[in-house]
């Protein structure tokens, strides 16, 4: 004995797509909209599968950020950066927890009270520029700055009163806390004077802080993406993503891809081979203050009160906390620019799940729809193709448009869920009396 798709009760429970008897599939649903409600004598006459297709999509959509269920889920170890990466298809979250030993979900609340800012950098003076004190060796294709600068990066402009525009920044040298900066672009002065030069992103954008700057001695590459140190020191503090601060033997924004001993892989060949040099790898941008005070500050929930940071759970007195704070479990906030979830610091090492809202169109296994809420799909489409069609009377877009409402409202009431059951035990638990 079988289903409407063929599928006899033996195949089912010898397979493994168990529970998909309650949807049906997109491509479904707009076959059976064209059968049913598109043709001669029906309410849309002519209607292309394409804007079926299309409205078809926009309605699964929406249906997916306020009235389909939403089972999308992900689990991580919250690791000592505090930070969770948004999954690939996410849209919004519904709830973040943290799991203790017994399995069970502790909520963590969003904080309004911080965030991560951009961290772009600032001199002694407060301005965001790198002005440093520089003097010309070797008939001005080096250039000797007064101290040692890490932000400094292959590729930026250089600005002083000697040289010319649209000189810019070809290698850099460290040694000794100087920077040595070498250039593309002729100079207009061949003795060791002393001017005032300003570093510039080529594109005018301000200068983030660096997080991190590993500065190797002792390198050799070929004319591939190899680098090799020998011998090995710290080629450890070298990250995958740093950025290879030498426009002039390698291409311009070539990054580290992989560190394996004293061997790193570098995203780009490099144009010439070299021995027994030297070379700067950056990350950028760096980590905010207000980031990096918020991840190694104790959190104002694990506190009985602003005045020191001592927490006495069974004390009963938490004066002056804010209600928002009155719960031990963590907090958390979504920075969208880097597109991460940022902990408190009590929830370093635990387990966390997300359980988030996606548009159900990542994959084509995504795109299906409950059977409650099929309904709602094809009223949505039709009154989308109506409202969309020209010489459509108005009372029929109207008309089409209220029973798109009551599909999607009997959708939601049908999606609750709700057992009569159920709801008796919890109102038990909130002392009302029930009749049976």
């Amino acid at each position: 004995m079988g289903l409407l798709d063929n599928t006899t009760q033996q195949e089912y429970y010898n397979g493994n797509d168990f529970g998909n008897y309650q949807f049906v599939s997109l491509e479904d649903i707009i076959n059976q909209f064209m059968i049913v409600y598109v043709g001669e004598d029906k309410i849309i006459p002519k209607a292309k599968r394409l804007d079926v297709a299309f409205h078809a999509q926009r309605a699964l959509a929406e249906l997916s950020f306020d009235t389909l269920k939403s089972c999308k889920a992900q689990e991580i170890t919250v690791p000592a950066s505090l930070q969770m990466t948004l999954p690939q298809d996410y849209v919004n979250y519904t709830k973040i927890s943290w799991v203790d030993s017994a399995g069970i979900k502790h909520l963590l609340y969003p904080t309004s009270k911080t965030s991560n800012p951009t961290n772009p950098y600032q001199n002694s003076d407060g301005d965001f520029k790198i002005t440093a004190i520089g003097t010309f060796i070797n008939s001005g294709v080096a250039i000797t700055l007064d101290s040692e600068y890490k932000n400094i990066t292959a590729g930026m402009r250089i600005v002083a009163p000697s040289i010319p525009n649209g000189a810019e920044v070809s290698y850099i040298l460290h040694a000794a806390g100087i920077t040595t900066v070498y250039i593309h672009g002729a100079i207009t002065t061949t003795s060791s004077s002393t001017e005032t030069i300003t570093f510039e992103n080529q594109d005018g954008s301000l200068i983030p802080e660096e997080e991190t700057a590993v500065i190797l001695d002792n390198l050799s590459w070929g004319t591939d993406n190899k680098i090799t140190q020998s011998p090995n020191t710290n080629v450890d503090n070298v990250k995958i993503g740093m950025v290879l601060s030498d426009q002039f033997i390698w291409p311009l924004g070539t990054t580290v891809i992989d560190v394996n001993g004293a061997v790193i892989t570098m995203s780009q060949d490099s144009l010439f081979a070299a021995v027994a040099s030297q070379e700067t790898f950056t990350l950028k941008p760096g980590d905010s203050t207000t980031w990096s005070n918020y991840k190694s500050g104790i959190p104002s929930e694990n506190q009985d009160d602003y005045q020191d940071d001592t927490y006495w759970p069974l004390d009963g007195s938490r004066y002056g906390l804010d209600p928002q704070h009155a719960q031990a479990n963590g907090s958390f906030y979504i920075d969208c620019h880097s597109g991460k979830i940022h902990f408190s610091s009590n929830i370093s090492g635990e387990t966390v799940i997300l359980d988030y809202i996606s548009d159900s169109l990542g994959t084509d296994g995504e795109m299906q729809v409950h059977k409650f809420a099929e309904e709602a799909m094809y009223k949505w489409i039709s009154h989308a193709i109506l409202a969309g069609s020209a010489n459509v009377p108005e009372y029929q877009v109207n008309r089409f448009k209220k029973e798109r409402f009551a599909a999607i409202r009997t959708a939601k009431l049908r999606l609750s869920n709700l057992k009569l059951e159920e709801l008796t035990q919890i109102l038990r638990g909130k002392s009302k009396q029930i009749k049976h």
